[in-house]
């Protein structure tokens, strides 16, 4: 059973959302927020798998609520699902922890897919997302600080992170299999002194790693 929780302001969505979950096989929503403030006073006592996220709330926004649960809970799996397509909000989300990136105009069957993607240890964006973070990576590609900090393997999995795959979809590409994917991935947050998938693609492109 994956367990989610939501923030969400808006009643009609937030019921709407809660229903989607609790009517899906193997997925239960176990709080329902309409701010930060007061689902970070219960969170730890939830402690859910998952964490679906608006930006634009009443009081604290979304991201510097992201910044905090993951402080409470540093393995908890966040969702940004908002309105918001910005490129400084997609950027400044996952530079706070959020794990996926996703639009309201989401297809409920494939925010279910997403939820269970991130559950599994994949960063799951809506594709025009994923697209905007291929853009901005590519822009924005410099000379490394050190060009030979990463191998190529490690430097292709980062490729296929920002893309949003998961752990499966990265090894069928590469070839390779899901334990190998692991095994370089902690290679790669040890190298790059991260915790999770969204630091180490920010840094990664930071850096011009990638």
């Amino acid at each position: 059973m994956i367990n989610v929780v939501i923030v969400e302001d808006n009643k009609i969505i937030n019921d709407s959302l809660s229903l989607l979950i609790n009517k899906a096989e193997g997925f239960s929503c176990v709080g329902s927020f309409i701010d930060c403030e007061s689902m970070l006073k219960k969170i730890k006592t939830i402690k859910p798998d998952i964490l679906l996220m608006d930006i634009k709330l009443p009081g604290m926004n979304g991201i510097e609520g992201v910044k905090i649960a993951k402080g409470i809970l540093p393995e908890l799996n966040i969702l940004m699902l908002t309105v918001h397509e910005e490129n400084e909000l997609i950027f400044d989300a996952l530079c706070a922890g959020a794990c996926g990136y996703l639009v309201k105009k989401t297809h409920p069957e494939r925010l279910l897919e997403a939820i269970q993607e991130a559950h599994e240890g994949g960063a799951p964006m809506s594709s025009h997302i994923a697209r905007k973070v291929t853009l901005f990576f590519q822009n924005t590609h410099t000379v490394s600080e050190d060009s030979t900090l990463l191998t190529e393997r490690e430097l292709g999995i980062l490729r296929e992170l920002i893309k949003g795959k998961t752990y499966y979809s990265i090894a069928m590409t590469l070839n390779i299999s899901k334990d190998t994917v692991r095994f370089h991935i902690k290679r790669i947050y040890k190298k790059l002194h991260v915790h999770s998938q969204a630091e180490a693609v920010a840094k990664a492109i930071k850096k011009g790693y990638v």
